[in-house]
């Protein structure tokens, strides 16, 4: 095996366990957004983490933040919260994960 061979392999492995972190992240926001839009909806217990699942589960595939934040916000709606406050707080939820996600490499 080349020089080139391992290096290509290395960029390789380096790029699969890039997309492996940030699925998990994405997903562990996802889960946590849901968590804090639960709460603001009133649910707790098996029904807030059934909403929690739910939201990573039908976002797995996909993982745009928007399709998220556009299906948050509108259950949220009619508690009074706006988009742009959904929005803030994926993104609370994302760095959170991350640093989950760190400490779990540990």
């Amino acid at each position: 095996m080349t020089t080139f061979d391992k290096r290509e392999q290395g960029f390789e492995a380096k790029f699969v366990h890039d997309e492996e972190f940030m699925f998990k992240a994405t997903a562990r926001s996802n889960k946590l957004l849901g968590l804090w839009a639960a709460g603001q909806l009133g649910l707790s217990g098996d029904a807030a983490a059934s909403y929690a699942t739910t939201l990573v589960t039908d976002h797995l595939e996909s993982r745009a933040i928007a399709d998220v934040v556009d299906e948050v916000s509108g259950d949220l709606a009619a508690k009074g919260i706006a988009r742009e406050q959904v929005a803030l707080k994926l993104q609370e939820c994302l760095h959170q994960a991350l640093a989950q996600l760190e400490v779990d490499k540990q």
